[in-house]
């Protein structure tokens, strides 16, 4: 960048001139049907490999089966029981480590039940009655910081905010929320994973070391929050999902396993999003003044906008099982891949222009967000809980009108088909100390 580009850049707040900014392209791309689609592409986190336009429809690859199609991938994971979860490397998990399988790679009749039972601590009626107080009371403190401080990386300031809630509702309340979530973190320290390929695309080396590092996540999660919240929990009961599965029998190995996975989801996936979230707002100014000025609703449509066209999950997996269960368009023992990121740029979804942030889309409730939570009976419990955590988060911070001071690097993770934001570092008056590293 030039001098000059870097003073305009600095005039505007953005800490990167115009040439320089993400998603700002307006060229022609094509549409379904092979028309040309004028519209600026303004998704920024676009894997290398990716097509710059994407099949909506079904494509049969050697190794899998992609889904690009909105309706086709929504209807696909509604069948629920006629297919297995399969991302997550869950089909490598043995069954024979629980007594009830984990919400998040059970299936069947068990998931059906375990869903129904912890459903009501993700429900909108609970989040606003149970955690809406600790949830910008934590909001507050963060933006109260930025504020002191004068600079903070947001990244590591949306990971402590994100985990704190999840461990608020899990029941992970025994240990510091710094050291839960540093061992949160340890989950995604895997070697790559390729779905297109079999066996993932590793190597018995890799499997050995994915095997290490998972159980050495695990057995520290464990000692350091699960066993001193379950101790607590015996003094002092709570209704929460530990006090759930405590009160139901659960093992102590199935009530780490739960705790490990609401723990990660709520981590990984809300802090992203956060991340994105401000990132797009702070480099639109027009929907940023927006944002500000419109009341809760209308602020999570643009959330919900923001997840659609930057989901961070970007693909979701499935196994067939039951032939006569799904279309003829399957075979049992498919791999499914349901392509969100392609999903939820599907033309019959969007409209025109689905690669623009566009607020005022006509999507309905239902479908602003796209895929970027599922569906189905896989669906994403913690969807409202997000949007509700980044809302809160996102209208204090940017009260205090801050500057983009080094704008985040886009890494991804194949495990989960993921982006991550690092490196966010936001100042409100350009003089505060560097933000200290978590």
């Amino acid at each position: 960048m030039t001098r000059e580009e870097d003073d305009a850049a600095r005039a505007d707040g953005s800490g990167r001139s115009d040439a320089a900014r993400p998603g700002r392209s307006d060229a022609a791309r094509p549409g379904r049907s092979g028309r040309e689609e004028t519209g600026p592409d303004q998704r920024w986190a676009q894997p290398a490999d990716e097509p710059r336009c994407p099949v909506h429809g079904i494509r049969r690859e050697k190794h899998r089966v992609v889904v690009g199609s909105y309706e086709a991938a929504r209807r696909f994971l509604r069948l629920g029981r006629a297919s297995t979860q399969a991302g997550f490397t869950a089909e490598r998990i043995p069954d024979r480590l629980f007594r009830r399988r984990p919400l998040l790679i059970s299936d069947g009749q068990l998931h059906d039940r375990q869903r129904r039972e912890l459903a009501r601590f993700f429900a909108p009626s609970t989040i606003d009655s149970e955690y809406t107080a600790t949830i910008d009371a934590r909001a507050e403190e963060l933006a109260k910081g930025l504020a002191e401080r004068g600079r903070i990386r947001l990244d590591e300031e949306s990971l402590l905010f994100s985990v704190e809630i999840a461990a608020r509702i899990v029941g992970l309340t025994a240990s510091s929320t710094r050291g839960l979530a540093r061992r949160l973190e340890l989950f995604f320290d895997q070697p790559h994973a390729d779905y297109s390929r079999p066996d993932l695309g590793r190597s018995r080396t890799d499997w050995a070391l994915a095997a290490f590092r998972g159980l050495r996540a695990v057995a520290a999660l464990y000692v350091c929050d699960v066993a001193p919240a379950m101790r607590k929990h015996r003094r002092d009961p709570e209704s929460d999902v530990m006090g759930y599965l405590m009160d139901s029998g659960a093992s102590r190995v199935d009530i780490l396993v739960e705790c490990m996975t609401y723990g990660t989801a709520g981590m990984v996936t809300t802090r992203e999003f956060m991340g994105m979230a401000c990132w797009h707002l702070m480099r639109d100014p027009e929907l940023c003044s927006r944002y500000r000025a419109a009341e809760r609703p209308d602020r999570e449509s643009i959330l919900r906008e923001i997840i659609r066209l930057e989901p961070v999950v970007g693909h979701v997996y499935r196994r067939v099982g039951d032939a006569e269960a799904n279309s003829s368009e399957f075979e049992p023992g498919d791999l499914i891949d349901v392509d969100v990121r392609a999903v939820n740029t599907d033309p019959e979804l969007t409209g025109t222009c689905p690669m623009r942030l566009d607020p005022d889309r006509k999507a309905g409730r239902a479908r602003a967000a796209g895929l970027s939570f599922g569906a189905g009976p896989h669906k994403c419990p913690g969807e409202n809980l997000a949007i509700r955590e980044t809302d809160a988060l996102l209208t204090r911070l940017l009260a205090l009108n801050p500057r983009i001071v080094s704008e985040p690097e886009i890494e991804w993770d194949s495990v989960i088909a993921g982006y991550r934001l690092r490196g966010f570092v936001l100042d409100v008056d350009g003089t505060g100390p560097p933000p200290k590293s978590s």
